[in-house]
Order: structure tokens, then C-alpha cells, then sequence
């Protein structure tokens, strides 16, 4: 078994990015390589071929990997529901919810599921690249991990770790992150990444040498900061560097729902140029929008609730009855219907119900069997595909069928996710946005997909620059080095 871990400081250092760039630059050497991620926290997902939902970071690696997606890639994913509550998908399908409570007794259940599709994957494919979650340090939850140390642990993984240097205190918390941790977890991490740097390297180097000789650790090399590195996001902590051109003709107005799921399906119109997409959770940033965006939602019920408080429906509701277009996907197309019901009590107490804003004829039932598959179809004259991952079952009345949803005039709601990857559909619908705002709009000729795979070749060139990746595919082949020194206070633990 071949594997490395890739380990961050903190949540968002850069793990993902090391981790795709990995992967992409062990595929390029004919290495058969996949993706793993223990246990992700996201409800940005996808779903793979044979019908498993994953997160969308170890989908979006698996191509980095020139791998097909599948479930053992990321067994664990917790979509969460509330601050302390999450409901947990195994292996691709649903298996109930976990509280933070729950951290040690009620996840033994899902290491063992981690563990055995971490194995079964080793035995498949050359390397396996890990990617950890948060921090190793987090020592209050060591007990429990199986997504960091307990993972490295349970099959002898080598570790780097990750560090976000545009944060400040890079070299502190690299330091500390080793130092904190049991001998036999510090016998696993065999040395560092700088992420995000900006600047002269000559200027860097005197702290690179003196973390080596502290730590005894080799730092593997430095990323640079790059404004045109943009992968799809497992989390919302980038949202608000998502953003348009600022010289755009169209202004693309996301409501930031508290519980937003699936954002990147808005990805695709930050690749036009004649498009500014901005995140907004104030009425009045909705005023001068031409199109509002309603995206999906982990908890309908609950965000139509929030946009109530905020008066954001009210800002929807004008801007329809302007005329303008509004688009809502998934859960964001639920709110645009008449009523939005939960009678087993799917996402909260059982028989809630809300009025929705009733732009759309249309009412959603919630039942527990999750809908999960890849849907095909046309609307606007365009072919297209997506993704469906909905508990909600809509009843269509007298409004138009659209990509499993409806449309009313200038008011448009889907069930499939990633419809405007299609190239083709977008710019059918951007016309049609155009066409309902007085004006016309020509086809752009962006591609989605070529852009994302110019992405993923642009972070596997600089991990190749500069990143040593002969060593690091040497440290998953051979694993950590025995001469690592321990450091206190945890080497005395």
C-alpha cells in the first residue's frame, strides 16, 4: 500500500488544493491514483455515476486523478443541519444524523466504515492521496479522529502538513502542530507545505531553514498565491471571494442562504465575461440586480423562514413583478411554490409547513428516502444535464415543465443541480435572461468544462514548479522516515 496525508494547520489552509495538485501530478506520471477523504463536512456534493453522493471536493479530485468518482472516496460526509446537528451519509447513502455530542461513542461506527473503504481502495489503485480535515492538533477530539492521526495511524500513512501563510503565523502553527501531538502521531508527519505565498522566496527561506532545523522536518516546497486558481469549494469559506468581473453588462445577484448548499452550481456564470455574480444577504443588494439566484438549501424550511425575517422576500417578490428574471435551484426553486411541508419531519419538527413566495405552481412534500441520480433533458431549445440530491417531492400545477421543475414568465426553478455546466443550456438561458430584460445577448463561447480542466492542469503545474513531488511520491511509497525527532511537549505524553 502506497498513501500519503495531507494535513492542514486549519480549516481551509489548503489541503484540497495540495491534495487535487497531487493528484493531478501522480496521474500525469501514469500513476493510477484516487482521491480519499475520511469524513468531509460539507453540503456541497455530488453524485456519482452509480447513484452515491460524495463531496464535491473528491469529486472534482477524482477527475484531478483521471479517476471515475465513487463512494469509498469520501465513505463519511455530514451535511449539517444546524449548529450542532448533522445528518450523515455512509458510503454514498443516507444513515441517519449525529449530534456533537456524539463526537466519540456515536462515530466509532463510522470509523470502521472510513477505515474499510480507505483498505479497499489501497488495494485497487497505486496511491492513495488523503486529504485530513481541519486540524491534527486538535487534540480535545484525538480520542475520536479517524479523518487525521487516526487515520495516518491506522495504516502507518506519512503526513505533510499544510500551512496558510497568507494568514500570518504560519511558522508557529506548523511548529505547534507537531509538537502538540502523542510521539506516535509525531512519528507519522514527515514535513510541510507552504501554501498561498506572495512575494520574494529569498525572503521566505530563512524561516523555511529554521523550521526545518526546530522541527526536524524537510519542508516539501511553497505555493504560490494565484488569482486564477478557482476549484469548486467544499465549504461556503470562500463566498465571498466569488465574485464577477466588475465590468459586467448583467448583474447576477446569489442569495447567501445561511444554510447554502451546492453554490458551485452559480461557478459556471462567473465564467462569463459579461456577468458580475455577487453573494447577498441584504435587500437592498438585490435592488439593481438583472438576475436573482435562489440556490439550494440543507434546510428549506428554515432559510424560507430566514429570507422572511430579512425581508428578502419581499426583494424577490418586486423584482418578479418587474419583470426580471429570478432562478431558483433545488431548494431554492421549493420557495419560489406555494407551500413547502414536512410531514415525517425530515428536516425539523414533523408536519411544519410554510407558505412560499408563490411564484411558481408548484408544492413540495418532503419524504425520507433521499433522491439521488443524474438526470439529461433539454428546455430553451438546449440540451443539458445535471444532478438531483433532494428529499422534497414536487407537485407540479399549471406552470410549465423545466429541467424537473417549473416555469412561470420570467420565474424559473430546477431540481437538477450543475444544469448551467452545460454550455450550451447557459448560454440558451443567458439569452433568454437577456431576451426577458428587453435586450439580446450573443453566446459567449466559455466552456465550463475545458475551463475546469485548464484549472486542474494550472494547479498541477505549480504543484510540479514547485512542490518536490518525486519526494513526496517517494514518502507514500516508503513512509516516514524512522530518524524523526520527537518534539515536547508531546514527545513526553
Amino acid at each position: 500500500m502506497s498513501a500519503l496525508l495531507v494535513a492542514g494547520t486549519t480549516s481551509d489552509a489548503g489541503k484540497s488544493i495540495v491534495t487535487t495538485g497531487l493528484c493531478r501530478a501522480f496521474a500525469r506520471r501514469g500513476i493510477a491514483v484516487a482521491p480519499y477523504k475520511a469524513q468531509n463536512m460539507s453540503n456541497n456534493s455530488m453524485v456519482t455515476r452509480d447513484g452515491a453522493e460524495i463531496g464535491r471536493a473528491q469529486w472534482v479530485q477524482a477527475l484531478a486523478a483521471r479517476a471515475e468518482p465513487e463512494a469509498a472516496m469520501n465513505p463519511v460526509l455530514l451535511k449539517p443541519s444546524g449548529d450542532q446537528r448533522s445528518h450523515v451519509v455512509v458510503m454514498g447513502r443516507p444513515a441517519g444524523s449525529v449530534s456533537s455530542r456524539d463526537f466519540v461513542d456515536g462515530r466509532r461506527h463510522l470509523a470502521r466504515a472510513a477505515h474499510d473503504a480507505f483498505d479497499e481502495l489501497s488495494s485497487r489503485f497505486d496511491v492513495v492521496v488523503a486529504e485530513g480535515a481541519g486540524s491534527p492538533a486538535e487534540i480535545n477530539l484525538r480520542a475520536s479522529d479517524y479523518v487525521n492521526m487516526g487515520l495516518a495511524r491506522h495504516a502507518a500513512v506519512p503526513t505533510v502538513v499544510v500551512g496558510d501563510i497568507d494568514r500570518g503565523g504560519v511558522f508557529a502553527a506548523m511548529l505547534g502542530t507537531v509538537a502538540l501531538l502523542e510521539p506516535a502521531d509525531q512519528r507519522l508527519v514527515a514535513g510541510f507545505v507552504i501554501n498561498k505565498f506572495r512575494g520574494d522566496r529569498s525572503l521566505l527561506e530563512p524561516g523555511l531553514a529554521q523550521l526545518e532545523e526546530l522541527t526536524g522536518r524537510r519542508v516539501y516546497g511553497v505555493l504560490p498565491w494565484d488569482p486564477d486558481l478557482w476549484l469548486d469549494s467544499e465549504d461556503a469559506l470562500d463566498l465571498e471571494g466569488r465574485r464577477g468581473h466588475g465590468r459586467a453588462a448583467l448583474k447576477v445577484a446569489v442569495v447567501r442562504l445561511p444554510r447554502i448548499s451546492n453554490f458551485t452550481d452559480v461557478d459556471a456564470l462567473g465564467l462569463e465575461p459579461d456577468l458580475d455574480v455577487v453573494f447577498a444577504s441584504d435587500p437592498r443588494h438585490l435592488s439593481d440586480a438583472d438576475l436573482v439566484v435562489l440556490p439550494g438549501t440543507r434546510a428549506t424550511l428554515a432559510d424560507l423562514a430566514w429570507l422572511r425575517d430579512r425581508g428578502l422576500d419581499r426583494a424577490v417578490l418586486a423584482h418578479a413583478a418587474a419583470g426580471r428574471p429570478v432562478l431558483g435551484v433545488c431548494g431554492g426553486f421549493q420557495m419560489l411554490g406555494r407551500a413547502v411541508a414536512d410531514p415525517d419531519g425530515v428536516e425539523g419538527p414533523a408536519g411544519a409547513e410554510l407558505e412560499g413566495l408563490g411564484l411558481l405552481d408548484v408544492r413540495t412534500d418532503f419524504a425520507a428516502a433521499k433522491v439521488l441520480r443524474l438526470p439529461t433533458g433539454a428546455a430553451l431549445g438546449a440540451t443539458t444535464a445535471g444532478y438531483e440530491i433532494h428529499h422534497g417531492r414536487i407537485t407540479r400545477g399549471d406552470a410549465e415543465e423545466f429541467l424537473g421543475g417549473a416555469r412561470s414568465g420570467s420565474v424559473f426553478g430546477t431540481m437538477w443541480h450543475g444544469s448551467l455546466e452545460g454550455d450550451g443550456f447557459r448560454q440558451a438561458f443567458l439569452g433568454e435572461v437577456a431576451r426577458l430584460l428587453g435586450g439580446s445577448r450573443a453566446p459567449s463561447g466559455a466552456s465550463f468544462p475545458a475551463a475546469r480542466e485548464r484549472r486542474l492542469d494550472l494547479l498541477g503545474d505549480l504543484v510540479e514548479e514547485h512542490l518536490d513531488v518525486d519526494a513526496l511520491l517517494g514518502l507514500a511509497t516508503s513512509g516516514a522516515p524512522a530518524s524523526l525527532r520527537l518534539l515536547e511537549p508531546g514527545a513526553s505524553r
